[in-house]
Parts: structure tokens; sequence; C-alpha cells
């Protein structure tokens, strides 16, 4: 099973947002040295919760620091940004760091509706819900691919080439697979998001159809996980991220990672009459146990490789999850650049 790590950059209570991002390059050196195939960095905006709203400022960063593991967007929410702008960027962290550059696009915008409406550069009327345009014409700058006659045809001029981002369409609903598949695109599931979602990954692989990009269809499952030296130390690590899930869901609030005490309290309280909400799919405890939960995950949905995000209020706890998980499913550690994923060159 291939192993890779999607970090959120979450910002314990009591920390920085400075902090945060501190921890993920000192996280990504940790997992490359695991053998970690892949980091991806998440973009969320206007929280307190997460400190990467810009997934290509940390990208760089962590490529210059590490030497093997492939670094990408987990990812960037496209509707948010001019297709080319994106391009351009990922087309010098590509040239930058040959090989090793991942380019996970989104369609969510990763906020709520007033910071995404702050987000937009036009604020006179309310962004066109116009994805696969933009997605397509994406593509077509990183490919060198736009027609003659496109009015954008000129411009299109990356100064990474022929160095290429590897990219990958991310989703959880049934309409990112359709996508993913008629544009023969790898795609990534985020089970941590909507933990029913096998039936679209077979819809990813229906729909699917071979490309100059990739000849088979390729699936990463995105899942959450916690692993610790023992079962109860696991579960009263994943109380910080019960406690923020909980909140999200029956207010809308975002707060800083909590410390386990302040969790166990609210969520004792929780129990004894506030509303219980329906904890997001977490595969908790030693680490066969949870070797054999994402061993079943990736069944579940065909997936060639699993994504793992982790959130604990203590970021030496998340180092060790990542490090008991890989030595529980005894991860080899390469000694050259991660593959590419897909099949052009």
């Amino acid at each position: 099973m291939i192993l890779s790590v999607l970090d959120q950059s979450p910002i314990p209570e009591g920390s920085s947002g400075g902090d945060a991002l501190r921890n993920s390059i000192d996280l990504a050196q940790f997992t490359e040295a695991l053998g970690y195939n892949r980091y991806w960095i998440a973009e969320h905006h206007a929280t307190p919760m997460l400190a990467s709203p810009s997934p290509e400022a940390l990208i760089g960063p962590i490529a210059a620091l590490t030497s093997r593991i492939r670094v990408g967007s987990g990812g960037v929410m496209l509707p948010h940004y001019s297709p080319l702008k994106v391009a351009e960027t990922f087309s010098m962290l590509a040239g930058l760091f040959p090989g090793r550059i991942d380019l996970g696009i989104g369609r969510a915008p990763g906020t709520d509706q007033l910071a995404m409406f702050a987000l937009q550069r036009d604020r006179r009327y309310a962004a066109p819900d116009d994805f696969p345009e933009q997605l397509g014409e994406m593509l077509g700058y990183l490919e060198n691919a736009l027609p003659p006659d496109h009015p954008f045809a000129q411009v299109a001029r990356l100064p990474g080439r022929p160095e290429a981002p590897d990219v990958w369409l991310l989703g959880s609903s049934p309409q990112s697979a359709i996508w993913a598949g008629e544009l023969g695109l790898p795609y990534v599931f985020a089970d941590f998001i909507n933990s029913e979602g096998a039936h679209i990954a077979e819809l990813y692989r229906e729909r699917f159809k071979p490309s100059a990009r990739l000849r088979e269809p390729r699936l990463m499952v995105a899942s959450w996980a916690l692993c610790a030296d023992s079962s109860e130390e696991a579960e009263l690590l994943a109380s910080s991220s019960q406690m923020a899930f909980s909140l999200l869901r029956t207010t809308g609030k975002t707060i800083p990672v909590p410390t386990v005490d302040k969790a166990l309290h609210f969520l004792k309280q929780e129990s004894a009459g506030l509303p219980i909400v329906r904890r997001r799919r977490m595969t908790l405890g030693t680490p066969d146990v949870v070797r054999d939960g994402l061993e079943s995950i990736a069944r579940e949905y065909g997936a060639e490789e699993l994504m793992i995000v982790t959130i604990t209020h203590s970021h030496d706890a998340r180092r060790r999850s990542y490090e008991l998980i890989a030595e529980a499913f005894e991860v080899a550690v390469p000694t050259s650049p991660s593959m590419r994923t897909t099949d052009a060159p």
C-alpha cells in the first residue's frame, strides 16, 4: 500500500499560525524520512483552526527542504483563481523541483460564503459556476494544448517547461468523479468528508476515458486516521478533533485545535444533553488496528494509495501517529524521487 500525507496545517490552541506552518515543514521532512510517497497541503480560508490559505506558498519551502517526497496541493480551489495564474505558479514549482510537484484541484470554496466573496477580485456580481471551463483552460496551458484560435493561446508561455506538475482532481461527489473520468485524470476521493463514497469511486472507473495523461483509472482515497501506542491514548488524542468537528457542524464555528482536557470537558457536556453530532469516520487505535482499518477503506474504494489526514493538539503526537502507521505498513524508504502518477512524459 502506498501511503501519503494530507496536511491541513492545524493551529493548536495556544500556538500561532506561524507555529503551525513550521510544524508542517517539520512533518514533511519527518514523513519523507519515514517513506511516505507524497505530501499535500490543503487550502482553507478565514479560519482560526487551519493555517494554510495558500498551498503554493508552502509547497516551495517544503520541496526545497526535502529531496524525494512529492509535494503538492490538496488542493487548489480553482474557482477562486485565474486558470493561467494557477498554471504559471505550478509550472514554476515544477521547473524548480522536476518530477516532484503535484497539482490537486478542487471545486469547493474551502471557506464560508462571506470569505468566498471577499476572495473575488470583482465584487459587482457573484462569480459564475464555470468550473469545467476553468479546468479545461488550465489543462490547456499546462499541456500546451490550447487550440490556435483560443483567445489566450498566445499567452501560454509557462516558465517551467518542459517540466509540468501532475494534475489530480479532488472530490467527494459524483460530479467530480464524472469530470475526472471523462478527462482521463487521476482522482482523489475525500473519505474524511464523505465516508460513503465507494459507489462514487466506481462511477469514476466506469466513466474513465484513457487519455494522454493516463491510460487507466488511478484512484487515491484520503481518510482521517490517528495511531498511538495504546487505544486509550488514541481516543484521548482524537477528542480534540471531535470537539472541533462537533462545533463546526452544530454552530458553523471554527476554533483552534483544543487541548485534550478542554475537549474531554466539552464532550462530557455534549453527552449529558447537548446535541450529538455524528462524527466523521476516524480510524483510531494501535498500529495493528489502524492498519487493518485503513486497508479495509482502501479495499472498499479499490484505491492504490492512501492519503492520511491527522489533526491533534500535540504536534509530537501527530508525528508519532505517522511514524506508527509507517511501521505498521512496513513502508520502505525509496532512494530516488517518488514516482510520477501520470503516463504522459
